[in-house]
């Protein structure tokens, strides 16, 4: 019987493959984004998380880990054509999202 696994792009990274401090910087430094009221300093922190990860986005750019109930670890572009927006943020910077390949298998609402 073959296994599928998710392969991952250039834009996307597996966050169990980062080591236990790196997930909680990880986490720490999306907190602080989803939390920022100043624009220049979430840019900041998403260019932060993102080099933690592991992946190289341009300043402006953006990152979310996949919000999915499968508990999906891939780390992407929420604004890739094919990403689902679960939820909207709702007094924060970031959404629940789900990255390409969870939002063409089970796509969820909130």
């Amino acid at each position: 019987m073959a296994v599928m696994t998710h392969a991952y792009n250039q834009a996307e990274a597996d966050y169990r493959s980062l080591n236990q401090a790196d997930q909680e910087r990880f986490d720490r430094v999306m907190e602080l984004a989803d939390d920022n009221r100043d624009n220049g300093e979430y840019l900041a922190l998403m260019l932060a998380a993102a080099a933690i990860a592991g992946l190289r986005i341009p300043y402006g750019g953006h990152i979310r880990k996949c919000a999915c109930s499968c508990w999906c670890p891939v780390i992407f572009d929420p604004e890739h054509p094919d990403a689902h927006v679960i939820e909207e943020s709702d007094g924060f910077n970031l959404g629940r999202h789900q990255c390409p390949t969870c939002a063409d298998r089970h796509r969820e609402t909130a």
